[in-house]
Formats: structure tokens, sequence, C-alpha cells
């Protein structure tokens, strides 16, 4: 399964690359063709590139000097290169290789390590074999409605549900806006049916879209990844991948948490989690229909403590909203 995926996402960086080297060979000749100047300027610099190479070998005494002088006569040509491209309604990096990724040049890997792109194409074949990517689609900020929140008093709330559900969904966009700037971790709590997952799959696609890595799990499927893992006896790689997911993620997304059957085991593996991503700095939401005081008698305290210290808590409250959907 894991050698699968990995494979065919090596092959569509290939298919990638070629792709992108197809389309600047096409670029360049496309140019040389309607301004000649610049195959010469290329050429020059092809030249002068190879006499720079031999200057260490040819003449050591004054390396450095004549160094200086065709680096000089390289930038100029370059100058002049991007002037031309400009005047003719051209970006000066036109002819540069063109990267889908520029941190590792559409390779998946930096220094040997999974580039960050590498790691998110990982987690969308597994979100298309889950169908969230589909549900992504349907569930957006485009589509999220206000209007199915309730203007009226609800209960012993001070604010309407509506006015309530206008702050999360701005500390939604916030956190999303400020992802790389803040330390900011959520809890969304409250009855089912108030928008929690579709806020939850709103903020992943959004980050997502601005090449993030997003693991999305409900409760019950993260601790099965857990107790496999630290249970089986023949651990395969795609297990070990989907354990480091949960901690390298830049956003981890604990949906339904509440709904696994809680002991010891849970509850220790729950909060190295947490605390792990807050000690590297990765960003958690979690998402329950617990009460903040069900929360308090299902986990144990340093679990609490690390969820209230570090955790912007947001509770949902009105009528289901799913029924008005349907209408």
């Amino acid at each position: 399964m894991a050698n699968d995926v990995i494979t065919k996402v090596l092959r569509e960086y290939q298919q990638l690359r070629d792709k992108n080297a197809h389309l600047a060979r096409q670029r360049k000749e496309e140019i040389y063709k309607k301004l000649p100047r610049i195959r010469e300027i290329d050429d020059s610099i092809s030249t002068l590139g190879i006499k720079l190479s031999h200057i260490v070998l040819k003449h050591p005494e004054d390396a450095n000097t004549r160094f200086e002088k065709i680096k000089n006569k390289i930038r100029r040509l370059q100058q002049e290169k991007g002037e031309l491209l400009a005047v003719n309604g051209y970006p000066v990096d036109y002819l540069e290789p063109i990267y889908n990724c520029s941190d590792c040049k559409d390779t998946g890997y930096i220094k040997g390590r999974q580039c960050h792109c590498f790691k998110q194409r990982l987690v969308d074949y597994t979100y298309a074999q889950s169908n969230l990517g589909r549900r992504l689609t349907k569930e957006n900020f485009n589509t999220f409605n206000i209007e199915y929140y309730s203007d009226a008093p609800f209960g012993k709330e001070k604010l309407t549900p509506r006015k309530n559900m206008e702050i999360i969904y701005a500390a939604c966009l916030n956190f999303v806006n400020t992802f790389d700037a803040s330390d900011t971790n959520l809890l969304f709590y409250g009855s089912t049916g108030l928008g929690k997952t579709f806020l939850c799959n709103c903020i992943a696609r959004e980050l997502m879209l601005k090449g993030k890595t997003v693991v999305y799990q409900t409760a019950f499927k993260l601790f099965d990844i857990l107790r496999e893992y630290k249970f089986r006896s023949n651990r395969a790689e795609y297990d070990k991948k989907q354990l480091e997911d949960l901690v390298e993620a830049d956003l981890l997304i604990i949906d339904d948490l509440g709904t696994e059957v809680n002991n010891a085991f849970i509850s220790s593996e729950l909060f190295n989690i947490l605390n792990t991503r807050l000690i590297e700095d990765k960003k958690t939401i979690i998402s329950t229909n617990l009460t903040l005081e069900e929360l308090a008698k299902h986990y144990s305290e340093r679990i609490i403590s690390r969820i209230i210290g570090n955790y912007k808590i947001f509770k949902f409250y009105g009528e289901d909203i799913r029924k008005k959907r349907s209408l």
C-alpha cells in the first residue's frame, strides 16, 4: 500500500518535471525566434561561465581580479536580457527553469528528506481514498451559510447562535490567515449538527491550498492507528508514516474526540500527541460533542491543562443546522 502510493507520487513528479522542461524549451524557442539578441546573450553567458571554471587553473596569481571582471560582464548581460524581455512584454524570469515547488525543484525531496509538497501529496492520496477530498469541495468557506444559524436568543446564552457563529467564523479565517505567525490551536465543542466538522474542513481546505500539510482523523481512527502500531509485531512502513504524520503535519485535526473508548493507553497517547505538537510548534484543532465538564471527567488533568492553556475554546450552540440544510 505505502510503496504503491510513493511510487505513484514519484512518477507524478517525473511527469511534472518533464512537462515543465518541455514548456521551458518551448519558451526558449519562442524567445530566440522573436528576440535573436537573447540567444546571443545566452551564448555569451555560457562562454563566460566556461572561462570562469578555467581561471583558477590558468591564472591562479590574479584569479580574484579576473573572476570579478567576468562576473561583472555576466551581470551586465543578464541585466540586458531582463530588460529586453520586459520591454517586449515578458516577465524577467520567463526563461528561468519552471518549478511547481521551488523548495525541492519538483523532486519531492530536500537533502534526502521528504519536502512538504511530497508529504501533502501522500496525505491527498489518503484523503482521496477516504472520500474526504470530495467533502472539501462541498464544505469550505465559500459554501458556509451563516443564515442557517438563528438570530433569536438561545437558552441562557448571552449571544444568539448567529452572532456566536460570526465570531467563530472570523476566528477560523484568522487562524488560516495568521497560520505561520501565531501559535494558536482551536477547540470546538458543542452538540452534533452545529458545524464543527464543517469548519474544520473549511480550514483544512484553505491551508492545503496554501501548501500546508493537513491530517484529518476522527478520534476513533486516530487511536486505532496508534493501537495498531503499538501492538503489531509486523510494523509496516505505512503504519510508521501514518504515525509520523500525526506529529509532523502542519495541522492535525482530531474530530469527534470522546467517541473512542477511553482507557489508560488512550489517555497517555493523546497527551503524547498534544504535548509533542505543542513542543514542535505544530497546530492542532480538536472538535468534540462533549461539554468542558465532560472533557474534564473523561481525560486526565494534564490533558485538560494542555488544552485550556494552549487552545482557543469555542462553544457551538443552537438548533441542528443539518435539518435546515436538508430542506
